[in-house]
């Protein structure tokens, strides 16, 4: 395992998330710990930095970089919670979280998981409740499983 950080320039804007600008815990019933922000963001705004610890594997709070390359960080980004409408985009590449919409103090920090992963560390039913919620998440090259197959026979589709 090694610590990977982002290779940046002497003039490049860099900061990793501090605790006065975030938390993680649980406040939602079943949804487990998610990232809240303590303070508001314009739509279009670089959030943060991160960081984390590089694994050959996967595990349920690591983000895929490649195929083959997962990071792990227990501290921020592995803790952002999935939404089908997220408000957060996160760049595995620049290893950067930017906002999609405007964002107001105290809210979760949403991203959707199929946006970085071909395969899920585990497939799941969605509470998201937006309007465009796919019910059932899978990784981005990933079948829905049969367990999500009987899950999705429960909602109807227009």
């Amino acid at each position: 395992m090694e610590l990977l950080y982002l290779n940046t320039s002497a003039d490049a804007a860099y900061e990793l998330p501090v605790e006065r600008k975030f938390v993680v815990e649980e406040r939602e019933l079943n949804k487990g710990k998610a990232v809240y922000t303590l303070y508001g963001h314009a739509r279009g705004d670089l959030i943060t930095n991160f960081t984390g610890t590089v694994l050959s594997y996967r595990t349920q709070h690591t983000l895929q970089i490649n195929p083959t390359i997962h990071l792990l960080d227990l501290d921020f980004v592995g803790y952002l919670a999935h939404s089908c409408s997220p408000n957060v985009f996160v760049d595995m590449q620049s290893l950067e979280v930017w906002a999609l919409q405007d964002i107001a103090p105290g809210a979760s920090l949403t991203m959707d998981y199929a946006a970085t992963e071909d395969i899920l560390f585990k497939q799941f039913p969605c509470l998201c409740g937006s309007p465009s919620c796919r019910h059932w998440i899978t990784g981005r090259k990933e079948q829905i499983s049969e367990e999500g197959r009987r899950f999705l026979q429960g909602f109807t589709r227009c």
